[in-house]
């Protein structure tokens, strides 16, 4: 029998083997070799683990099982991107959840971008509210509160040995950051209202705030690239809304990051639009640019798939612009509701990530 089982297995060691040509010597197949530098071509997949806790499961477009930061690798990415919350009311994208999702990208050779929400919550332009902990702190207390979570959280990463490339100081953040109804506290970039209640702009806070940050960022990792992150990238009077306001304030940043989020009938215009406002600003503020998030809806794989294809290849030609970044790929059958992912309602990834394979 155990000679039957050696014969057997060398029977199949043979059949996955080529053939020299030369001596006609075995040649196995070696190891994928990934290239992981250059242009980013990154995913935010801050949902997984909390996906993978909820019994989720990912597979390949042949319907095999696996883990999916593997698979997306396979699928041509090089970058993650990994948001992070104060105190999640459920646990989620903090501290803890980060540092064993970055691990796991670190393992795999990839690139790191960290997203600081400075919120419990999502920060993005409707809702840009401060963690439940700094409510009622004085200015001063607001920034040392700052700094503290940002040093907290970049030192557990480079106690592990993981250094990111990218850090994000704030999520789409064109209204401001840290909203408080006291002008004196707010860093509103606009007077917002949000449910009955007014945050008044507080321009000269917005920047410094950031400045906190960023500066807190290069305390840690000097080589990293501080990005300032807005909505709606294909907004060229935004862009220069907010960033006339750091510039203005003398405020340090590496990269400007934009969102982007078109629709199959649209995305031609967007993305131009979209390009045309990353040439405008790299040239106007001297920065390189960066589209931190992209996403088109699941069930659109054609047009999602063009429209990668023309970002993707469009960004490349730009000497400033360093990658795009999908927003939750693997979202599927629609995930704490979000359809803008790209795999489908049988977890296995759609046409539209072909994009990323070249």
């Amino acid at each position: 029998m155990k000679l039957k089982h050696l014969f057997l297995s060398g029977l199949l060691l043979l059949g996955a083997a080529a053939c020299n040509d030369d001596n006609d010597a075995p040649v196995f197949p070696e190891d994928p070799v990934y290239d992981m530098s250059g242009f980013a071509k990154g995913a935010d997949v801050s949902w997984l683990t909390q996906m993978e806790a909820s019994g989720v499961r990912f597979y390949t477009a042949d319907g095999r099982d696996t883990e999916c930061m593997t698979l997306l690798r396979d699928l041509g990415f090089n970058a993650i991107r990994l948001r992070v919350w104060v105190n999640p009311e459920d646990g989620w994208c903090n501290r803890e959840d980060v540092l064993a999702k970055a691990w796991r990208a670190h393992q795999l050779g990839y690139r790191l971008m960290i997203d600081f929400h400075y919120s419990d919550t999502w920060a993005d332009p409707s809702a840009q509210y401060k963690p439940a902990a700094w409510q009622g702190l004085t200015l001063d207390e607001l920034h040392a509160a700052i700094r503290a979570h940002t040093l907290d959280v970049l030192e557990a990463l480079k106690a592990q040995g993981i250094t990111p490339e990218w850090v994000q100081v704030g999520n789409e953040t064109g209204p401001g950051m840290l909203w408080d109804e006291d002008r004196e506290l707010s860093g509103a970039t606009y007077d917002v209202q949000v449910n009955g209640l007014t945050y008044p702009a507080n321009t000269v806070n917005f920047a410094a705030f950031i400045q906190t940050g960023s500066s807190a960022v290069k305390e840690v990792f000097p080589e990293a690239k501080v990005i300032v992150h807005l909505q709606s990238g294909d907004d060229n009077g935004l862009f220069r809304w907010v960033f006339d306001i750091l510039r203005d304030n003398g405020t340090d940043y590496d990269v400007i990051g934009m969102s982007l989020y078109p629709d199959a009938d649209n995305w031609q215009d967007m993305v131009a639009a979209c390009l045309a406002n990353m040439q405008d600003v790299s040239a106007r503020y001297g920065k390189e640019v960066m589209v931190c998030e992209v996403g088109m809806n699941w069930d659109e794989a054609d047009a999602s798939l063009a429209c990668l294809t023309e970002l993707l290849a469009r960004c490349r030609e730009l000497p400033a612009c360093l990658g795009v970044f999908y927003w939750e790929p693997q979202s599927y059958a629609g995930w704490n509701g979000y359809f803008k992912g790209a795999f489908d309602d049988s977890g296995r990834p759609t046409i539209a990530l072909d994009a990323f394979k070249n």
